[in-house]
């Protein structure tokens, strides 16, 4: 019998990770198993708690295990990154799976990517090879590259690079990003997406701000540019959802709640969940923040976004994505552009660069192909660019 884990740890992670269990799904049988594994926010009620999201998908939960997520300094991190090494160690000992499949970048999933490779557990890779030169993510990413047995990166851009560290290009796949995938089946209109968050009929900006974590910078003091830029805007209804556990993370939620105490054109979420948050995307006038949704899914649905700072720095960027820098009169400036009549018919003509909307389908046939071959070998020879 075959059987592997899917690890997933965040809302934004799930909902890219969810078109390939759902295909694998499709071909479990008595010789072949798919567990999900779920752990980090998701099971945290400060960042609302997400496990119920997947449970309202009927998607079956194999394991559930708790590490921390207080995040506040460089100790938390390590010291989250101890425990998650060795309750994943435990599992992997534990069920003996023929291969894991993770996602990204973030610093839990080096600990489970570490892990799998001190138990021998053939890794295979989703979203390699980005650039995100902003944050540790960065490295991070990279690391677990050279970790991974197999590669699904999203564009080609992507899978060069991976090869350029060394993997082999007969396992490395660009089969386009999975969230692509979730963009073609939202048929949610306007008024069902605000209706499902208690707002009248508006006009409406998309917000996430998360930490850029190669910096030093004041994380106050960047959202309270963040918070002018709102108050810049009555007119306009700003849709913010909270910030990741990454670290800087929980004081960037603390300050949003509390100003959406004051600012009446500020809501704030702790999650929206992939199929609201979507839907909210597709009607939004534009997507702001620092978010990899703004360069990747925004574009895709020919929303114009607004890319505040150095966070997604080096991602291969669409015509419609506007860069701006974090002081506050830089990013209304971004915003009126934004919101130009010319801008926005140059959106419409956006063709993604992150595939086809078959991702899910092509990564789950390669898996299942490479499974049923037999042909993982862990002793990988350095690809060497000729």
């Amino acid at each position: 019998m075959k059987k592997i884990a899917v690890v997933t740890s965040t809302r934004a992670e799930y909902g890219l990770l969810a078109p390939v269990i759902k295909q694998l799904r499709t071909h479990e049988s008595s010789e072949f198993k798919v567990d999900l594994v779920v752990t980090g926010t998701h099971l945290s009620e400060d960042y609302g708690y997400t496990v119920n999201e997947i449970k309202a998908d009927n998607i079956r939960i194999d394991h559930e295990i708790v590490i921390p997520v207080q995040s506040d300094s460089e100790y938390d991190i390590s010291s989250n990154q101890a425990d998650t090494l060795l309750k994943f160690t435990d599992l992997f000992i534990e069920q003996r799976y023929d291969a894991l499949i993770i996602l990204g970048d973030r610093y839990e999933m080096l600990a489970i990517a570490i892990a799998a490779g001190n138990t021998n557990t053939p890794i295979f890779h989703l979203c390699g090879g980005d650039t995100t030169e902003g944050a540790k993510d960065e490295w991070i990413r990279h690391s677990i590259t050279k970790m991974s047995y197999l590669h699904f990166v999203t564009n080609e851009i992507s899978r060069k690079r991976v090869i350029q560290l060394g993997e082999d290009p007969a396992r490395v796949f660009n089969y386009g990003s999975t969230s692509i995938d979730n963009i073609l089946k939202i048929t949610t209109s306007k008024k069902e997406a605000l209706d499902s968050i208690y707002l009248d009929d508006c006009e409406y900006a998309l917000c996430t701000y998360h930490p850029v974590t190669l910096e030093n910078e004041s994380v106050e003091e960047h959202i309270n540019e963040f918070l002018d830029v709102i108050n810049a805007f009555p007119n306009l209804q700003f849709i913010v959802t909270k910030s990741n556990a990454d670290q800087g993370g929980a004081q960037i939620n603390t300050l949003l709640d509390n100003a959406a105490q004051t600012i009446p054109n500020l809501h704030v979420y702790s999650s929206l969940g992939v199929k609201r948050y979507l839907a909210l995307m597709k009607h939004c006038e534009f997507v702001l923040g620092n978010s990899s949704s703004g360069i990747i899914e925004a574009p895709a649905l020919h929303v114009p976004t607004v890319n505040i700072g150095d966070r997604q720095k080096g991602r291969l960027q669409a015509i419609s994505i506007i860069n701006c820098e974090k002081k506050a009169e830089d990013i209304i400036q971004a915003i009126l552009k934004a919101q130009d009549y010319d801008h926005k018919k140059l959106c419409k003509d956006n063709i993604s660069l992150y595939g086809d909307g078959h991702s899910g389908e092509r990564i789950a046939n390669e898996i299942l192909h490479v499974l049923e071959s037999n042909s993982i070998n862990l002793k990988k020879e350095f690809y060497d660019i000729k």
